[in-house]
């Protein structure tokens, strides 16, 4: 299911057939960040996987993936900012660019029928005046977040 909760914020869900357990491990995991990515903006990522709120990792970017700004590759944290196991983990991004930009990504879980309903949202409604100002969000698209559902569900697929 596709939906716009708001001007500023994007969900999407789809039911995966594994337990939240499973599921919230590969969320956890910068691997698995750089594992499920639809965009091909994620190249990599170190750092181990967290276990709470400020906890965070590093992802190596390549931007020319979206095709729409010549950033060339850069790395950005990933700092963890809701971590409830097996329920929710969200995110913010910290780059290079000053004043960070504030935009979150989450993930809720919730157990469905032999497997869990997995919500992938992006946020960016509070997002720092001057990024705001851009008009420039959101970057990434409905399609994008429910293709990385599809790519974490075949990760995750019980046999």
């Amino acid at each position: 299911m596709l939906r716009t909760v708001s001007e500023q914020r994007i969900e999407v869900s789809r039911w995966i057939a594994a337990e939240p357990a499973t599921v919230f491990d590969v969320l956890r995991d910068p691997h698995g960040h750089v594992a499920i990515d639809s965009s091909g903006m994620l190249m990599d990522a170190s750092g181990e996987p967290v276990e709470a709120v400020g906890d965070r990792f590093t992802v190596h970017m390549d931007r020319e993936a979206l095709g729409d700004r010549p950033l060339g590759r850069y790395d950005v944290d990933v700092v963890i900012t809701v971590y409830e196991p097996d329920v929710e983990i969200a995110w913010t991004v910290e780059g290079q660019v000053r004043p960070y930009i504030g935009h979150v990504y989450g993930y809720r879980l919730e157990p469905d029928e032999d497997g869990t309903r997995v919500t992938s949202y992006y946020d960016w409604s509070d997002i720092h005046a001057e990024w705001a100002a851009r008009d420039i969000f959101p970057v990434i698209n409905p399609h994008s977040l429910k293709a990385t559902l599809g790519i974490l569900a075949r990760t995750v697929q019980k046999d």
